[in-house]
């Protein structure tokens, strides 16, 4: 079976909620939640936060998490892609004889994963391999709150509404086809397959459902509140 990279991204400088990284959430730094689900799955060597901040790597240290590098500010902008940091970690853990089929992505501004998310992503990924299907990516995601073959319109040459998707037929949510968005908790990639293209081109990937309700990213001090609530209600 591969060998995982579990990779933590979390660089400073944040804008829509400063410090969002280390701001504790339910008492504890945000990014000590991703890091003790990703400790319940993985051997805590294979558990790295790739960082610019010494104060988001040594809150994360603090938390049982390896940080043997700073990213290189270069790939810590408002304008760097995920893509050239995750490269930019496995190569470096690479050249110190440290290799991996796979990385498994967990963002720190989804903090109501659950281990067992983790876990699922992987199991299907592992499952996919053992079919011979070779996958790019196992990502979690939820059911669209938006679903163009019902709900959502483009206008027309003419500046009139008319369906995305579909001939607009349908009249109940629930009858239309089910479509989903990716909710940022967890991407499993395959090593070879971020090396050729970037992620959003990645096209042999699978679903891993999770609950609208533990769906929440955390861009806004809006989502702030609504997850300290949901974490509180879920006893999180």
């Amino acid at each position: 079976m591969p060998k995982y990279l579990y990779l933590i991204p979390a660089r400073g400088g944040s804008k829509g909620i400063p410090g969002k990284n280390i701001r504790p959430l339910c008492g504890i730094p945000l990014i000590g939640h991703t890091i003790s689900q990703a400790l319940e799955v993985a051997p805590p060597e294979d558990v790295v936060v790739t960082t610019d901040d010494e104060a988001i790597a040594g809150t994360a240290r603090a938390h049982g998490a390896s940080v043997p590098f700073m990213r290189p500010a270069r790939l810590a902008s408002d304008t760097a892609s995920s893509r050239d940091a995750i490269l930019h970690a496995i190569d470096w853990m690479e050249c110190h004889g440290r290799h991996y089929d796979a990385v498994v992505l967990l963002q720190p501004t989804s903090p109501l994963r659950r281990a067992d998310d983790i876990r699922r992503c992987v199991d299907a990924f592992e499952k996919a391999l053992r079919a011979g299907d070779a996958p790019d990516m196992a990502v979690t995601v939820c059911e669209a709150r938006t679903n163009p073959y019902y709900s959502a319109f483009e206008t027309d040459t003419d500046g009139f509404l008319h369906i995305s998707k579909g001939d607009g037929h349908y009249t109940r949510r629930q009858d239309a086809p089910k479509v989903w968005e990716f909710n940022g908790a967890v991407y499993v990639i395959d090593v070879a397959a971020l090396r050729r293209e970037e992620i959003s081109r990645l096209r042999r990937t699978l679903p891993v459902d999770m609950p609208a309700d533990r769906s929440i990213d955390l861009d806004t001090l809006a989502d702030w509140d609504r997850a300290e609530v949901a974490m509180r209600r879920l006893d999180m």
